[in-house]
C-alpha cells in the first residue's frame, strides 16, 4: 500500500475548526463617513470647476456626458458642483486616462470616451468619489491594512446576499511619502476645492465587476487552487469555502498559488509514496533479469537479493528516485489530483481546507500596505488556532510602486514572490468586489 508524506495528515490537525470561522471576515454594513473638521483653506471653485483646466478636458468631457444619465445617486455634475456638498474626488487627468485606454486595449486617444455609455460613465466616475468628507493624504493611514471607505457607487440593489445599500468600498492609503488608492499611485495630492479635494491618479480607477471566486473559477491561471477549493467543500452542502469566496459584503485578500506551485508541491509529497513501488519494479524488472542473463544458472533469489544491494548505490539510486518523480509529477499534472483515489486518505476535504483557508486574510490588502520589514498576520486558519504565526508579509516600495513583494508560510523555508504586475487582469493588487488577490509562486505551508 502506498504511504504518503506526513505533511498532509499534519493538516487535519489545523483544519478541524477553521470553516467555522470563515465568514468572521464578512463585513456588517459600514457607518456613514465623519466629515473631517480640517478648513478648505481659500479655494473658491468647486471640484466641478477645477475640471475645467485643460489637464482635465477629457475627465471632463466624460463627466459631462455621465451627466446626462438619470442615475439614482443624482447627476455627476450636480454631486461635483455642489457648493455646500463635501467630497474627496481621485481624478485622473487626461495623461492618466490615456493611459487607461492603452490598458483597456482601447485606442490612447480621446475618441475612446465614444465605447462608454453615459451610464457606464456615471458608474466609473462615482466609484472615483468618496461623499460626506474631505480626505487630504495626511489623513490616510501608513499601518496596515489600508483604510476601508465607501465610494458613491452604490453596489447593487439590496438582496439576501447584499446589505441594503452597500457601497463599492474604495483604499486610500500611505507608504512612507507616497500615497495611493487602491494601489495606484496618486500623482498630484491634496487639490483643495471649495467643497472638497481632488487627487490626481496614474490611471483611472476601475470598479471590480467581479467577486473573487469568478475570477478563481474562470481563470485557467488559478484551476489547481479551485480544484483545492472544490475539494475543500467536497461533502460540504453550504459549500463553505466558496461562498465565502462568492460573498460580495466579504472584504478578504487571497494569496493564490500558481499551477507550477502546486504541482511542485503536490510532486514532491507524493513521491515518497510511490518510491517504495517503483524501486520494486526497478528491481524484479529491470536489475534481477540483468543479473540471471548475465550470470547464467543464477537462482532467482541470489539475484533479487544482489539486485535489492545494488539499488541502494550509486547510479541506481538516483534514477529509482527520478523515476518516482517523473510518476508523482505525472499524477500531480492536472488538477485533477485532487480527485485521485489513490490519495483520498491523505487529501481530504479537512486537509486541503486547510492548506486553503491559510491563503487567505480577513481583510484586504494591496502590496503597497505591506510593511517593509517581514512581518507576521492572521490568516482565516487563526480563527480556529488562534496561537498560529499566521503569514510574513514584506515589500519593497519604489519610486512608482511597490518593485516586489514576498509572502512567508510559517513551514516554508524560504518566502514565496508575488508576481508583480498591478494593471489590468494581471497578477498583483486586484481589485474585486470582496477583496484583492495576488498570485505567488508557492504553496504556503502553516506547518
Amino acid at each position: 500500500m502506498i504511504t504518503y508524506n506526513k505533511f498532509f495528515n499534519k493538516l487535519n490537525i489545523v483544519a478541524a475548526l477553521a470553516s467555522v470561522f470563515i465568514f468572521s471576515a464578512c463585513n456588517k454594513e459600514l457607518p456613514e463617513p465623519i466629515p473631517n473638521d480640517f478648513p478648505l483653506a481659500s479655494a473658491s471653485e468647486t471640484v466641478l470647476k477645477k475640471l475645467d483646466a485643460p489637464e482635465f478636458s477629457i475627465l471632463k468631457t466624460a463627466v459631462e456626458k455621465a451627466s446626462t444619465f438619470n442615475s439614482t445617486t443624482g447627476k455627476l455634475s450636480d454631486v461635483l458642483g455642489n457648493p455646500a456638498g463635501e467630497l474627496t474626488f481621485f481624478a485622473p487627468d487626461n495623461t492618466a486616462i490615456l493611459t487607461s485606454f492603452s490598458l483597456l486595449g482601447l485606442p490612447a486617444d480621446a475618441s475612446s470616451l465614444n465605447f462608454f455609455s453615459a451610464g457606464k460613465l456615471d458608474t466609473l466616475l462615482k466609484y472615483h468619489i468618496i461623499g460626506g468628507r474631505t480626505l487630504k493624504t495626511s489623513n490616510f493611514t501608513t499601518t496596515f491594512p489600508n483604510m476601508y471607505l465607501q465610494s458613491a457607487l452604490i453596489l447593487s440593489a439590496p438582496s439576501a446576499a447584499l446589505p441594503p445599500g452597500l457601497r463599492m468600498p474604495i483604499f486610500p492609503a500611505k507608504a512612507g511619502s507616497a500615497s495611493f488608492v487602491n494601489g495606484v499611485p496618486i500623482t498630484g495630492p491634496d487639490l483643495t476645492a471649495s467643497n472638497g479635494v481632488m487627487h490626481k491618479t496614474a490611471i483611472a480607477l476601475l470598479p471590480p465587476d467581479q467577486v473573487l471566486w469568478q475570477r478563481i473559477a474562470t481563470n485557467p491561471d488559478y484551476s489547481y487552487f479551485k480544484a483545492a477549493v472544490n475539494k475543500a467543500d467536497q461533502g460540504d452542502a453550504n459549500k463553505t469555502l466558496e461562498s465565502a469566496l462568492s460573498n460580495p459584503a466579504a472584504n478578504l485578500t487571497v494569496f493564490a498559488p500558481t499551477n507550477a506551485a502546486f504541482q511542485a508541491l503536490l510532486t514532491a509529497q507524493i513521491t515518497p509514496g510511490v518510491l517504495p513501488v517503483v524501486k520494486n519494479q526497478y528491481i524484479t524488472t529491470g536489475l534481477v533479469p540483468q543479473i540471471m542473463a548475465a550470470n547464467p544458472g543464477m537462482s532467482q533469489a541470489d539475484a533479487l537479493q544482489i539486485a535489492t544491494a545494488m539499488a541502494e548505490t550509486e547510479p541506481h539510486k538516483t534514477t529509482i528516485l527520478n523515476l518516482a518523480q517523473a510518476q508523482a509529477a505525472s499524477i500531480a499534472s492536472t488538477p485533477d489530483v485532487f480527485q485521485n483515489p489513490l490519495l483520498a486518505g491523505v487529501l481530504t476535504p479537512e486537509t486541503v481546507k486547510g492548506l486553503v483557508v491559510y491563503h487567505i486574510m480577513g481583510t484586504r490588502a494591496y502590496t503597497v500596505n505591506m510593511p517593509t520589514t517581514e512581518t507576521k498576520f492572521p490568516t482565516l486558519l487563526n480563527g480556529a488556532i488562534t496561537a498560529h504565526p499566521g503569514i510574513g508579509l514584506k515589500s519593497v516600495l519604489g519610486p512608482t510602486g511597490v518593485t516586489a513583494a514576498t509572502v512567508k508560510g510559517a513551514a516554508n523555508p524560504t518566502a514565496s514572490n508575488v508576481l508583480i504586475n498591478p494593471f489590468v487582469n494581471g497578477t498583483s493588487d486586484q481589485n474585486f468586489i470582496n477583496g484583492s488577490m495576488h498570485r505567488i509562486d508557492q504553496v504556503l505551508l502553516p506547518q
